[in-house]
């Protein structure tokens, strides 16, 4: 992991969860990382703990379908750090539910937040990458962008539009940037807390407590990716339970 010291990240949706666990992962192996999320007090905890055991890290209040917040996320780091290496777009919302059950509110918001919120990430750091000649652009997506299920229309078609702008990006950013999906399956996590449908709700919290893993497997995974060597781009790595079908 020796590639992995002394780069700077920055982590949206690093609160909780995967962002939360890679930013502990990263801070461990000698990154300095800048951490962004909606809420404030668990960031500045999470914060608090990296330093606490000799890492370095900062946050900043990072609202991701605000495009100034997620420059400022980027400008955080610069400001800090004086560079930025990777920026590591996890925010993401999966209310999922029945097409029939007309939740347009839900589907605008994981439009918003899956996808702008990527889109957003790419227009803070692709000039800065440009100007640097170097950076990583990692990006959390889901097995949900490979095939979908009932209740998951909307949310898949976010993560396929995740893929597919990645892959575009890929294309054109040349042989200085790096740019790299990583795919979850079902993770130990709240993130499914945060369905509205209870029925939906009820039925995936099972699953997850059945045979969901830890964030620490997809923590372990980006920072693979991160950890190659400049002439080596990793596109993109698929982690799931080996129970999920």
């Amino acid at each position: 992991m020796s590639e992995i010291e002394g780069k700077v990240v920055a982590i949206t949706g690093a609160s909780s969860g995967i962002g939360a666990a890679t930013a502990l992962f990263l801070a461990e192996k000698g990154a300095r990382v800048v951490l962004g999320a909606r809420r404030l007090e668990p960031l500045v905890a999470l914060v608090e703990r990296i330093r606490s055991a000799g890492g370095q890290a900062e946050c900043t209040q990072t609202d991701v379908t605000r495009q100034d917040d997620v420059a400022g996320l980027v400008r955080s780091a610069q400001e800090r750090f004086g560079k930025l290496d990777v920026l590591l777009s996890n925010a993401g919302v999966g209310p999922i539910s029945p097409l029939d059950n007309l939740r347009v509110s839900e589907w605008e918001q994981m439009v918003d937040v899956n996808i702008k919120g990527i889109l957003y990430g790419i227009a803070a750091a692709l000039p800065v990458f440009r100007a640097q000649g170097s950076g990583h652009f990692v990006t959390v997506a889901s097995t949900a962008g490979m095939k979908t299920v009932p209740t998951q229309a909307v949310y898949s078609g976010t993560k396929f539009a995740v893929r597919a702008i990645c892959e575009g990006l890929r294309q054109e950013a040349g042989p200085q940037l790096r740019v790299t999906v990583i795919s979850p399956g079902a993770i130990r996590t709240p993130f499914v807390e945060e369905i509205g449908d209870p029925d939906v709700r009820a039925r995936y919290i099972g699953v997850r407590d059945e045979i969901a893993i830890d964030p620490l497997a997809i923590a372990e995974a980006i920072a693979f990716a991160i950890g190659q060597p400049a002439n080596v781009d990793i596109g993109e790595i698929v982690v799931r339970p080996t129970a999920q079908t």
